[in-house]
């Protein structure tokens, strides 16, 4: 009887069989690991990207804050000049009012009256004097309500003086400081 050994064959087989499936194996691990290597740098390149757009974003605010800083404070330098302007404008207007008044005031006075004092507080205007008689005192009233730094002229009180034997009229007037219309 003629023996056939088909085991050497088969065997051969297997191992031909299973070199090809574990060459398969290897190049489709090779094959993946190829394809997550490709994926896993384009997602670092992607991350890096966006890093350096982030980067560059921060830097561009930064700039703009130190620019903001720059205008907030241009912004207040420019509201305390404005507020020394104006303090300065109700200086030169208030440097010029006593003047006029007292101009004023002089302008009015009539001859026969004389003052005896005057004051000016917050607008309002004091004025004391003696007179010869009550139409001298009506007359420097009528002369003073003309004025236009004069205002809301009042007589407070006339009372009568004797001195060296004349017959005086002491008067007390109050009126408001008024600035003319330019």
């Amino acid at each position: 009887m003629i023996k056939i050994n088909l085991l050497p064959v088969r065997a051969a087989q297997k191992k031909e069989k299973l070199r090809s499936q574990l060459s398969i194996l290897f190049l489709s691990l090779l094959a993946v690991s190829v394809a997550c290597g490709a994926e896993y740098f384009r997602v670092v390149a992607k991350v890096e990207s966006k890093k350096a757009q982030i980067s560059s974003v921060e830097t561009e605010i930064n700039q703009l804050k130190k620019k903001i800083g720059e205008v907030s404070r241009y912004k207040n330098l420019q509201a305390d000049l404005k507020k020394k302007l104006e303090i300065l404008q109700v200086l030169k207007d208030g440097r010029s009012g006593p003047v006029h008044l007292l101009d004023e005031l002089n302008h009015a006075l009539p001859e026969k009256l004389w003052l005896t004092g005057y004051s000016v507080s917050e607008g309002n205007v004091v004025v004391d004097g003696v007179a010869v008689d009550e139409n001298v005192v009506a007359s420097f009233m009528e002369k003073l309500g003309a004025s236009p730094y004069y205002g809301d002229v009042e007589l407070k009180g006339i009372s009568q003086l004797v001195m060296n034997e004349v017959k005086l009229q002491k008067f007390t007037l109050n009126c408001k400081a008024t600035k003319p219309v330019k």
